[in-house]
């Protein structure tokens, strides 16, 4: 099938993303994103658009040109900080289940966030940390390039094609598609452009998921737009 993890009998590997994936920080990032918009005289829900369609210093290019952008992400960093201090956070409903199911030695985080910050909200969610988290700190080209994913992989000792990456945003999905990976869609009404498999929650998802990592075929999804 196509979009299937290739390779019959060798190991296959789970990529997650995490912030709409595995932890639910919607609120979070608009609130964060908000208070910086606030801080400049800015219209939180103009800045908050053009936050979730750029990275933080493309942002601040089209937002804010005349400050320094280095004292903007200086300010951004600040306030992620303190809300993995102080915010409130929800693993989406299925996520501890999962990754304790799986074999540590076989999945990995593949975040546009950074390291600290993923730590601190596995631990106040309860989730299980995998031994390798590829972050914004990584990698020198973030999503939608292939580089995160592909250095995941080559830190696993994996081969793309032996790998599934679970995404819920475009950026995230290209950039698992471009890696020469399956890619499945999370927590997400409709499908995002170029998923091998969509479902509308990772609930949903779990059995497949493991289904993979066990070596036996997941059952074909019902009614799942199936692009590739």
């Amino acid at each position: 099938m196509i979009g299937e993890p290739a390779r019959p009998g060798a190991r296959k590997y789970v990529l997650f993303d995490v912030d709409g994936t595995l932890i639910d920080a919607v609120d979070n990032q608009r609130r964060v994103w908000g208070v910086w918009a606030e801080r400049y005289g800015l219209d939180p829900d103009e800045v908050y658009q053009v936050a979730l369609r750029t990275r933080p210093l493309e942002t601040f290019a089209q937002v804010v040109p005349d400050r320094d952008p280095q004292e903007c992400l200086a300010a951004l960093h600040e306030l992620k900080d303190e809300d993995v201090r102080s915010g409130a956070y929800a693993a989406f409903d299925g996520a501890s289940e999962l990754l304790e199911a799986l074999p540590p030695e076989a999945w990995a985080l593949v975040t546009s966030n950074y390291e600290h910050r993923v730590r601190g909200r596995f631990a106040r969610t309860g989730l299980p940390v995998p031994s390798l988290i590829v972050d914004a700190a990584s990698v020198e080209e973030g999503k939608p390039s292939p580089v995160p994913y592909l250095l995941a992989a080559e830190r696993l000792g994996a081969e793309p094609q032996d790998c599934l990456v679970i995404e819920d945003a475009p950026s995230g999905v290209q950039s698992g598609l471009r890696a020469g990976m399956t890619v499945w869609g999370v927590n997400a009404p409709v499908a995002v452009d170029g998923v091998h498999r969509h479902y509308g929650s990772l609930r949903e998802a779990i059995n497949d998921i493991l289904a993979v990592t066990s070596g036996t075929r997941p059952h074909e999804p019902r009614g799942s737009a199936a692009a590739g």
